[in-house]
């Protein structure tokens, strides 16, 4: 295969994961020409509704996966966090590639901290997964969606629309803008994303040539911790109509998995963890004990 075709989006942040990814496959398989096929996304173009309204995050990868079956692209590149939790049939992801920062950073121009912001701060994120910790944190925050890429929401925090955002320490990183994190909101006070911070390589689980090349940049670290975080969110029906989050860390063969379900609108938290080494295993476990907890009426009433 002396050609590979990269399905991107064509925000800022997306076309640096796949320009990352293409440099690390021309350095794994010398000779291969490696270029990009930026597409734009239903995800990204609506940007006056939140992403659950209208559809949730498999927005981004829906034309994505059409380029890929009509063959116009071998694979594609997406944020794991963004990927559904049971993919589209015919559709496989061949290589998971080391994490990057999985935290959240608060970011603002004026505090340093969560803390510090006074009451009645006005604060960015159109995460329901934030927007539950935030409201256990700080009830007295008022907090206001935030679409846009990052460069956008940057610009909107800089405007004054915004006393603080809440954003992702990785994508903030990749782009360049180390320096806007204040402070990162990490496990386990504050639970990511199941994921966050991990790129993964899609493409059609009937093109064993494009499996291969992608399977040299397979971290099996980040695999069995995003899996058993997945496992988690799909045993709970999670999707980002849910305030879900989860980190799972790695010694040796065994995993440890924290979970949290949260009401976007109240505040109301539940927490469990766990320690085993069957990533699915753990997952389910985890889900099970916060289902136990009353995680089941949280979900049922975010998707209301």
């Amino acid at each position: 295969m002396p050609t590979l075709r990269i399905a991107t989006r064509k925000s800022p942040l997306a076309l640096w994961q796949s320009e990352h990814v293409a440099a690390r496959l021309r350095v794994a398989h010398p000779g291969l020409e490696v270029v990009l096929v930026p597409m734009s996304t239903r995800g990204d173009e609506v940007l006056d509704r939140s992403l659950a309204a209208i559809g949730g995050k498999g927005l981004f990868l829906k034309e994505l996966e059409i380029a890929m079956q009509r063959g116009e692209a071998d694979c594609a590149v997406h944020s794991l966090k963004d990927v559904p939790m049971v993919l589209e049939p015919g559709f496989a992801l061949p290589a998971i590639l080391a994490r990057a920062d999985h935290a959240d950073a608060f970011v603002s121009n004026r505090f340093e901290d969560l803390d510090a912001l006074p009451q009645g701060a006005v604060v960015g994120t159109s995460s329901l997964r934030r927007q539950a910790q935030l409201r256990a944190r700080r009830p007295d925050l008022v907090l206001r969606d935030l679409r846009g890429n990052v460069n956008t929401r940057l610009a909107k925090l800089d405007a004054g629309e915004y006393d603080a955002i809440v954003l992702a320490c990785a994508g903030l990183s990749r782009l360049g803008f180390d320096e806007r994190v204040r402070a990162r909101l990490d496990a386990p006070a504050w639970l990511p994303a199941p994921a966050q911070g991990a790129i993964a390589i899609e493409c059609r689980d009937d093109t064993p040539e494009v499996h291969e090349i992608c399977l040299a940049l397979d971290d099996d670290t980040t695999r069995i911790c995003t899996e058993a975080e997945r496992a988690m969110n799909r045993a709970l029906h999670g999707s980002c109509h849910v305030p879900v989050a989860a980190f799972a860390r790695r010694e040796g063969t065994q995993l440890d998995l924290q979970g949290l379900v949260g009401s976007a609108s109240d505040g109301r938290l539940v927490r469990a963890a766990a320690e085993g080494t069957s990533p699915e295993a753990l997952g389910l476990e985890v889900a099970q004990r916060l289902l136990a907890q009353g995680a089941r009426a949280l979900i049922d009433a975010e998707v209301q």
